[in-house]
């Protein structure tokens, strides 16, 4: 994106410190299976989340545009989640804090917890994918500006950073409008906002050597769901396996038909 204005925090040239939320999803190529009743993620393939791949890549191009930056990532999950945060780190952020839990939790506790580390880290942009794939929430976000007491730019298309004011231009019902934000802020990342770079396989080699400092639930601050999964059910429809008889124009319009009467009926 062009037109970044990246003069240091409150305009002393401080160092602004620039956390990247980050979350591990199955692979959208994957083939996931249903196993009695509720998703198989035996053998998956899992992922940096997409929406999240946007927020690092602002914040590298933040720096790259002039900004005096440090880049962390920030995630809470099971251990296989140290993958994605390593993908962020290989694509260029400095270090990361890895929340390690197989705790299930929702949307507003990982925010109550993200919200203690990126206290800890006195943070002044946060960058955080808009939706996340496997929850499809877009609640992540909201949460998180709430429990930090933040002001929120959702759905991010622009971002510029002047001193201690951040201008964002982002999606609408509408269709978009501009707002201007005091730091620290909350932003959430989309497509359209930048192109992700892939990273390098030297990257990749010094990702090993950066700081990840690893913590369990109890040592980032113990947080209570307040939202419990209590049973979960596929969705699923018997297939009719009925054949429409007689020539392709016949089965044309009778399909139509049908389709047609079940529009209706829905």
């Amino acid at each position: 994106m062009a037109g970044r204005n990246t003069s240091g925090a409150a305009g002393t040239g401080e160092q602004v410190k620039i956390a990247s939320i980050v979350r591990q999803v199955p692979d959208a190529e994957a083939r996931i299976r249903a196993e009695g009743g509720s998703v198989s993620l035996e053998g998956v393939s899992f992922i940096l989340d997409g929406m999240d791949e946007y927020g690092t890549e602002e914040a590298l191009r933040l720096r790259e545009g002039g900004l005096d930056a440090e880049i962390i990532v920030f995630a809470a999950g099971p251990a296989r989640t140290e993958e994605a945060v390593r993908t962020a780190l290989a694509m260029g952020a400095d270090r990361a804090v890895f929340v390690e839990t197989d705790e299930p939790l929702d949307v507003l506790a990982q925010a109550q917890l993200l919200a203690g580390l990126i206290k800890d880290e006195q943070i002044d942009l946060v960058l955080v994918g808009g939706k996340q794939a496997d929850w499809d929430s877009a609640g992540l976000g909201a949460a998180l500006a709430e429990a930090l007491g933040w002001p929120l730019s959702d759905w991010t298309t622009s971002l510029e950073l002047n001193g201690s004011s951040l201008r964002t231009r982002h999606d609408t019902d509408a269709g978009s409008e501009q707002l201007d934000l005091p730091l620290p802020a909350v932003v959430t990342t989309q497509q359209g906002l930048n192109e992700p770079r892939y990273p390098t396989l030297p990257n990749i080699m010094k990702a090993r050597r950066k700081e990840l400092k690893v913590l369990s639930l109890a040592e980032a601050g113990q947080v209570t769901p307040l939202v419990r999964a209590a049973a979960q059910t596929i969705e699923t429809r018997e297939r009719r396996n009925e054949m429409i008889e007689g020539d392709a124009a016949t089965a044309a319009r009778e399909l139509v038909r049908r389709l047609r009467e079940e529009a209706r009926v829905l």
